[in-house]
């Protein structure tokens, strides 16, 4: 439940978090972090930053499981590394939350923006290229947020499409769940997708994973805080306890058993960081490497302006129009996610909407963010332990958070031609085609057609029927690369 408290008396916030009554006396702490002002203390700041933390956890499971993956060469990713690259990303980016935009937000590998690295751009090009793109897509929203442009483009996409990418995304990381579990296959011409990789569910881990997505569910429908990691914990003890006992063979889990070699610590392995190549693209064509800086931009720029004011509101942080402090050092701080996850090897960075369940624990500054950040920190001793984990055990959490995703569906007016055909084109066509770009084009195009059949030429704004154009050349001549 969210703590309630009387909130202090002081005039309209700047972008530092200071009224003009700023807090006297109290520790270095409370005067920084601006606790006292805000209502809250310093216990119930680092309670939300434990909780926070043990909300998004899962990600150093997650992230690392979607980009195991080979890339164009055949190279693949060390998943210790991965796992590093994961910590050590959601470490830096949350502090600098905390320390710089000094509200209760924090950041790790957006999974939307590791779906499109992991299914878009690494099967046309190096692991080193992919994080370079990563890096400019990064650069790219920073630039953004410093002339004022997010905003516009925030504005001039309508609010249905905007619902409809976030559910089309979550569609896409279902997929990615289920087919990384062995729920879903690749069949025949006649069954292009089938139960199963056979049309029909085998094996144990698969079976676990079933189990552990219907706990997850389970725990959610009864409030349960950090269901998610406590689902994947307790999977992955039935995992060990299963395999030790000789209920499920070491074969079954295709070399990846849930044992545990050696001390559950290690030192970080740090061989992606810096692994970034700029250039190289030129096979690609320049319409497809710009599509893809498109689409990386795309998947990492709804979500985290919403969740920034909606994680600011329940903190009482943010006023009726959505201002609340540090909003603009927090939006660059996400963009910047980009280029740091891209650095280190870990893929885009972006606020997270488990922010919201240390703001339910009374966090309300930055002090409980950079109690994650530094828990994510000390995760980077601790690989071994977060390798225990089966990837069908950890793909049961995509499938939940792409669910959850889903929930805006409620926003949506089914009963308007052109608002249900744009929409349900988008949500679709992003795990059918298994990329997000054609989702997002598909649902634009069939925005500004439609409206344009029904003689309302005005209702797009001049830059979707840019984008649309866009779309269409791509389609044409880029999007069959």
């Amino acid at each position: 439940m969210t703590q309630q408290y009387t909130e202090p008396k002081v005039s309209e916030p700047d972008d530092s978090g200071r009224g003009t009554t700023p807090p006297s006396g109290g520790s270095w702490l409370d005067r920084y972090f601006h606790i006292s002002q805000r209502g809250s203390t310093l216990g119930r700041e680092v309670r939300g930053g434990i909780t926070t933390f043990m909300a998004m956890a899962y990600i150093l499971l997650l992230n690392p499981l979607i980009l195991g993956g080979p890339d164009v060469d055949g190279n693949k990713l060390s998943q210790p590394a991965l796992i590093t690259a994961t910590a050590l990303a959601a470490a830096v980016t949350t502090l600098a939350m905390g320390f710089i935009g000094k509200v209760p937000l924090a950041l790790a590998a957006g999974l939307s923006v590791s779906g499109v690295m992991a299914t878009q751009v690494v099967p046309d090009m190096t692991w080193p290229q992919a994080m370079g793109m990563c890096v400019i897509y990064g650069v790219v929203i920073m630039l953004l947020v410093v002339t004022g442009v997010r905003e516009v483009i925030m504005n001039a996409i309508p609010l249905p499409l905007k619902h409809a990418i976030t559910m089309g995304i979550g569609l896409f990381i279902a997929m990615i769940g289920f087919v990384k579990a062995g729920f879903v296959g690749i069949g025949n011409p006649a069954a292009p997708v089938t139960l199963g990789k056979a049309g029909e569910l085998a094996g144990a881990p698969t079976l676990l994973f079933c189990i552990t997505l219907v706990l997850i569910f389970m725990l959610q429908a009864r409030k349960v805080p950090g269901a998610i990691l406590i689902g994947i914990v307790i999977g992955t003890i039935a995992s060990i306890a299963a395999t030790s006992f000789g209920w499920i063979s070491e074969k079954a889990w295709n070399g990846a058993a849930p044992e545990l070699h050696g001390s559950i610590t290690s030192m970080p392995d740090f061989t992606l960081f810096g692994d970034v190549e700029f250039g190289g693209w030129a096979d690609l064509g320049y319409v497809t490497v710009g599509m893809i800086v498109f689409t990386l931009v795309l998947a990492g720029f709804f979500d985290a302006m919403a969740t920034i004011i909606a994680v600011g509101s329940e903190a009482k942080l943010a006023d009726s129009k959505g201002k609340m402090p540090g909003l603009n050092k927090a939006l660059f701080i996400d963009g910047a996610g980009g280029a740091v996850g891209g650095v280190s090897g870990a893929s885009g960075q972006t606020v997270f909407i488990e922010s919201a369940t240390g703001v339910g624990e009374g966090a309300r500054t930055g002090l409980s963010a950079s109690v994650t950040g530094l828990l994510f920190a000390a995760c980077l001793f601790f690989t071994p332990l977060t390798q225990l984990v089966p990837g069908q055990v950890a793909a049961a959490a995509l499938v939940v958070i792409g669910a959850m995703m889903l929930q805006n569906a409620r926003h949506v007016d089914w009963s308007d031609y052109s608002v249900a055909v744009p929409v349900f084109l988008t949500v679709v066509l992003m795990p059918f085609t298994y990329t997000i770009t054609t989702g997002v084009g598909a649902g634009v195009i069939a925005y500004v057609a439609i409206k344009a059949a029904q003689g309302k030429w005005r209702d797009p704004s001049p830059l979707m029927w840019i984008l649309s154009a866009v779309f269409i050349f791509y389609f044409a001549f880029g999007g069959s690369h």
